[in-house]
C-alpha cells in the first residue's frame, strides 16, 4: 500500500532537487555577466541606481523559486505524514499555521516564529497614542479582586490610551465603576455591559467548569460589545502582563485578510485525549488553544456570521459531548478545527499557561521572553512550575503595588479628563498653597480609590423592616477587633478599612486565615486605599456608612464591643420607638476598661456590678467627660423604659439611626470632632436623642493613635483644628439658618 506513496516521494525529491540546481546557475549566470557577486542580504544597500533596479529584478525572482520551493516543501511533509499515517489528535499546529500564516515564508521561517526568535524581521508596533480595546467577562467579588491586579500590570507597562470593556454581573459592576470613578487614571476609558441580557445567548450548554455560565460569555462578545468596535484583546482575569499591552495589539497588522481570532497553542495535553480512563476532549487542531488571551477582529468576525457559526458548532459538538468542559474554550478549539485558515497562531510567551503539567517552560529562556502569564489552573499560586516562585513574585508586585502611582499621564497624547477629575482639579486650584491648613483643606475634597465588598458578602433582607447594620472604619492596628466584633454582633456590618495595597492583601489573608471571619457571609469590607498625610476617618466612615443594605444603622468604633445580644434588643427597640416614622437617634451607653482581658458582662446587673468594682469605668471619664456625659449615667443606673436626653456642646455618643441620616463631615480628619461635628448636624435637623435603658458597650483599650499624637504634639494641627470648627459653624449657620446659632454659643461658652 505504500508503494504509490514512495513513487510520489521519490518524483517530489527529484523535483525539489532540479528546481533548487536550476536556481543555483541562474544565479551563478547572473553573477559572471556581472562581473560581481550578488550577496542575498535582506538588508543589502547598493549605491547606483542600475544596481538597486538589478537587485529589485533578482530579489523578485528569488521570491517566486522560494515559493516554488515552499509550496514544494509543504507538499512533501504532507506526503510524509499521510505515509506515517499519524493519530489525529497526535500533532502540533505547525503544519496549517505555515499555510495560513503571513507572508511568504517557508515551514522553516514558521518554526522559527513558533520558538519565538525573530532575526531581521522586526515586530509591528501600536501607533503613538493610538486607543487599545481590552475586554474582560468579570462576575463575583472574588473575579473583582483578581482583576484589578490584572488592570494594574497593564497600566504599569502601557505607553497608550486604554479602553477597558468589563461584562459583569451586578456585584462587579457596582465594585469596579466605584473603584475606576474613585482611581481617575489618565487616558483610561472604562464601559460596562449587562452580563444577565447575555445569558440566555449561552445557559442553554451545559458547562463542568467553575467559572459557571460566565466561562461562555467570551462567546458573545461581537453582540455585547458596541457595533462600531472593530477589534479587541479579550483577557481572563487570571492574566498578569510583564510587557507593555500596545505590543499584543500591534499583532492585529500580521492577520492575513481571512484570519478573525488570535491565539496561543494550549500548553497543556488536555485535548491529545487519554489523560484518563474514558477522558474524551472536545475535538481540537492538535494541541488545541488556550483562550485566556485572545486577539478578536470583532469587525470579520460579525460579516463571517460567527454568532450562527459557534452555535451551530456547539450544537453539533452537544449531541455526542453532552456539556463542555472548559466552557468557551471547547467551543472555540471545535471551531477552529472545522476552519483552522480563521486563526492566527501567536508566539507562546503572549500565553505562559501556569497550570499543571504544562509545556510552559518551552515558551521562555530568559525573563525578558515573558509578556504574559496565565494562571490558569484552580491552585492558581499553589500551581506545580519549575519556576513559580518568580511568577509568583512577579504576580505579588502587581497586587501589593499602590494603585495611587498608575495615576500618570501618557505625556503627547491628547486625553479628556473625567467629570470628576475636572471638579477636583478646580477644587485645588482654588486652594491657596500658602494657607498654614492647606493640607487640611486638601484633604476634604482628595478623592481616595475605594474597592467596594473586597470579600464575598451575602445579605437577605428581613421581612420586617427592622434590620440594623452595624457601622465602623478600622486600619490595619485594629484588625485583631474584627473577630471579637464578629462574635459579639452577629447582624450585617458594613466595615470601610483604611489601608495600603499591601496591608489590604495583609488583611485578605487574615481574614482568610480565620475561621470566625471566612464563615461570615453578612460582613461588608470596602477598602479605602491610604492617600496623604492625614486619616480621613469621616471619609472612611461614609463609605461604610453609604453600602449599608439595611434600613437602620449602628453607628459604633470598632475598638467597642456590644453586649450580647444588642442586635435583637435594638431590632425591638426601633419598633417599640417607631423609628420608621420619627427622627429619632437611639443612644447606647458606652464604657471602658483598662483591661486587655475582661470577663465580659453579660446584663446590665453585671455591668453596673463591674462598674462598682472598678473594672469598668463611663467612657473616657478621666479624659474627656463632656463627650458623653450627656447620657446621664447617674439616671442610666436605674431606668427601665427609654429616655430623652438634650444636645449639648462635644456630646459625641454612639447612635442607632435610620439609613438616610445625614454623612460625617470630611473636613474633620485625624483626631478631633469627627464624631462631635455628626451628632451637632442630628440635633440640627431635630433628631431626638433616646438613650436606651438596657444596652451598652465596652471600649477596649489599644495604643494611642497617631493622629492623637500628633493632636497632642502639634500647636499648627490644634489652630488648624480650632479654624475649621469655625468654618463648620458658619456653614451649619447658613445651611440651618437662626436654629443653628446655639451651636455657636454653646461653643463659645466653653
Amino acid at each position: 500500500m505504500l508503494c504509490p506513496c514512495r513513487g510520489k516521494l521519490k518524483l517530489l525529491v527529484v523535483s525539489l532537487s532540479f528546481v533548487i540546481l536550476f536556481t543555483w546557475l541562474y544565479l551563478l549566470v547572473g553573477n559572471s555577466e556581472n562581473g560581481r557577486s550578488l550577496l542575498l542580504s535582506a538588508c543589502l544597500v547598493e549605491s547606483t541606481e542600475a544596481r538597486l533596479l538589478e537587485r529589485d529584478v533578482l530579489a523578485s525572482r528569488v521570491r517566486e523559486v522560494e515559493e516554488e520551493n515552499r509550496q514544494i516543501r509543504l507538499q512533501l511533509s504532507q506526503s510524509q505524514g499521510l505515509a506515517a499515517q499519524p493519530a489525529e489528535g497526535n500533532y502540533g499546529n505547525q503544519q496549517w499555521v505555515a499555510s495560513a500564516d503571513t507572508g511568504p515564508e517557508d515551514v522553516e521561517n514558521t518554526a522559527e516564529e513558533r520558538a519565538n526568535h525573530s532575526e531581521c524581521s522586526r515586530s509591528p508596533t501600536a501607533e503613538k497614542c493610538e486607543l487599545i480595546h481590552v475586554a474582560c467577562v468579570c462576575a463575583g467579588h472574588n473575579a473583582s479582586r483578581d482583576v484589578v491586579t490584572l488592570v494594574k500590570s497593564i497600566l504599569f507597562h502601557r505607553r497608550n490610551p486604554l479602553h477597558f470593556h468589563f461584562i459583569t454581573d451586578t456585584v462587579a459592576n457596582q465594585i469596579l465603576s466605584t473603584l475606576f470613578q474613585s482611581w481617575m487614571v489618565p487616558s483610561v476609558q472604562v464601559s460596562f455591559y449587562d452580563a444577565d441580557e447575555l445569558k440566555s445567548e449561552v445557559s442553554w450548554i451545559p458547562n463542568k467548569h467553575y467559572s459557571g455560565i460566565y466561562g461562555l460569555m467570551k462567546l458573545t462578545l461581537t453582540k455585547a460589545l458596541p457595533s462600531n468596535l472593530s477589534k479587541a484583546i479579550v483577557l481572563d482575569t487570571d492574566i498578569t502582563f510583564a510587557t507593555d499591552i500596545a505590543e499584543l495589539w500591534a499583532i492585529f497588522r500580521k492577520f492575513t485578510e481571512k484570519q478573525v481570532i488570535g491565539l496561543v497553542e494550549n500548553q497543556s495535553d488536555w485535548y491529545l485525549g487519554n489523560l484518563w480512563k474514558n477522558h474524551k476532549p472536545w475535538p481540537a487542531l492538535g494541541r488545541g488553544f488556550n483562550t485566556g488571551v485572545i486577539l478578536l477582529y470583532l469587525e470579520r468576525l460579525r460579516r463571517i456570521g460567527w454568532e450562527q457559526m459557534w452555535r451551530l458548532t456547539a450544537e453539533r459538538e452537544l449531541m455526542s459531548m453532552l456539556s463542555t468542559s472548559l466552557a468557551d474554550q471547547d467551543i472555540f478549539n471545535a471551531f477552529i478545527k472545522q476552519n483552522p485558515v480563521l486563526v492566527h497562531q501567536l508566539p507562546c510567551f503572549w500565553n505562559v499557561q501556569l497550570s499543571d503539567h504544562t509545556r510552559s517552560e518551552q515558551c521562555y529562556t530568559e525573563v525578558s521572553d515573558l509578556k504574559v502569564i496565565h494562571w490558569n489552573s484552580p491552585k492558581k499560586l499553589r500551581v506545580k512550575n519549575k519556576h513559580v516562585e518568580f511568577f509568583r513574585n512577579l504576580y505579588l508586585t502587581f497586587l501589593e503595588y499602590d494603585g495611587n502611582l498608575l495615576r500618570r499621564e501618557l505625556f503627547g497624547c491628547p486625553s479628556q479628563a473625567s467629570s470628576e477629575g475636572t471638579v477636583l482639579q478646580h477644587a485645588l486650584e482654588e486652594l491657596d498653597e500658602d494657607d498654614q491648613c492647606y493640607d487640611f483643606r486638601r484633604e476634604r475634597i482628595m478623592v481616595h480609590r475605594v474597592h467596594l465588598y473586597f470579600l464575598q458578602y451575602e445579605y437577605t433582607p428581613t421581612d420586617d423592616g427592622t434590620d440594623i447594620t452595624l457601622v465602623a472604619q478600622l486600619s490595619m492596628d485594629r484588625l485583631q477587633m474584627l473577630e471579637a466584633i464578629c462574635k459579639h454582633w452577629e447582624g450585617p456590618i458594613s466595615l470601610a478599612l483604611y489601608m495600603s495595597d499591601a496591608e489590604a492583601q495583609q488583611f485578605l489573608r487574615y481574614a482568610q486565615a480565620s475561621e470566625v471571619l471566612k464563615n461570615r457571609k453578612n460582613v461588608g469590607y470596602h477598602i479605602v486605599y491610604k492617600e496623604g498625610q492625614f486619616y480621613p476617618v469621616n471619609l472612611v466612615r461614609n463609605v461604610a456608612l453609604r453600602n449599608v443594605n439595611t434600613p437602620y444603622v449602628f453607628l459604633t468604633d470598632v475598638d467597642f464591643l456590644p453586649v450580647y445580644g444588642l442586635y435583637d434588643y435594638l431590632r425591638k427597640s426601633i419598633v417599640q420607638l417607631d423609628m420608621a416614622n420619627t427622627k429619632k437617634a437611639l443612644v447606647v451607653p458606652a464604657f471602658e476598661t483598662l483591661r486587655y482581658r475582661l470577663s465580659f458582662p453579660k446584663s446590665k446587673a453585671e455591668l453596673l456590678s463591674m462598674l462598682d468594682m472598678g473594672t469598668l469605668y463611663t467612657f473616657r471619664y478621666h479624659v474627656w467627660t463632656k463627650g458623653h456625659a450627656p447620657t446621664n449615667y447617674a439616671k442610666w443606673r436605674t431606668a427601665t423604659t427609654p429616655y430623652k436626653v438634650e444636645w449639648e456642646a462635644d456630646f459625641e455618643p454612639y447612635v442607632v439611626v435610620r439609613r438616610d441620616c445625614p454623612e460625617y463631615d470630611q473636613r474633620f480628619v485625624g483626631f478631633g470632632w469627627n464624631k462631635v461635628s455628626h451628632i451637632m448636624e442630628l440635633d440640627a435637623q431635630e433628631y431626638d436623642l433616646i438613650v436606651l435603658p438596657n444596652a451598652f458597650m465596652i471600649h477596649m483599650p489599644h495604643a494611642p493613635s497617631f493622629d492623637i499624637s500628633k493632636f497632642r504634639s502639634s500647636p499648627s494641627y490644634r489652630y488648624c483644628l480650632t479654624t475649621l470648627k469655625d468654618e463648620f459653624h458658619q456653614d451649619l449657620s447658613r445651611k440651618y439658618g437662626s436654629a443653628a446659632l446655639k451651636y455657636l454659643t454653646a461653643q463659645r461658652n466653653i
